[in-house]
């Protein structure tokens, strides 16, 4: 009889160029066969990956001097856990109306270039080519 079991575990990571400590949610899926060979799966967001101690990168960095701590650590060691960067306001510039002038509209040239100039790009290349074939290769 063919056995699974799932477990969560979360694994806390820290970076020892930039000091930037993170945690990674894993599934591992244990699994047991027929004959008794047992193995597991490590799964992150549902894709299998290398296990935690493998191999790993830090997500601010991409140093891959990282070291893990064991399950659970920064639960037990808060002082380890950055405050959240604050969010930064998001200020709009308020640019004054001028009575009387409204902006007319501007027709997109970008796409009207690329709408007439490739069709006549392709056209130019296909004759130049149908005539470098004709001098090349005569009937």
């Amino acid at each position: 009889m063919r056995d699974e079991l799932d477990t969560h575990q979360l694994w806390p990571y820290a970076c020892l160029c930039c000091r930037h400590v993170w945690e990674v949610q894993y599934t591992v899926r244990r699994l047991s066969g027929t004959r008794g060979r047992e193995g597991e799966i490590w799964l992150s967001n549902g894709v299998a990956v290398q296990p935690p101690w493998s191999d790993s990168v830090c997500p601010r960095c991409g140093c891959q001097q990282t070291t893990s701590f064991p399950p659970g650590y920064l639960s037990r060691h808060p002082e380890l856990v950055p405050a959240p960067e604050p969010v930064p306001e998001v200020r709009i510039p308020v640019i004054p109306a001028q009575a009387g002038r409204v902006p007319a509209p501007r027709a997109p040239r970008a796409r009207l270039m690329l709408a007439l100039g490739l069709p006549l790009v392709v056209a130019v290349g296909y004759e130049l080519y149908r005539v470098m074939a004709a001098v090349a290769f005569p009937h």
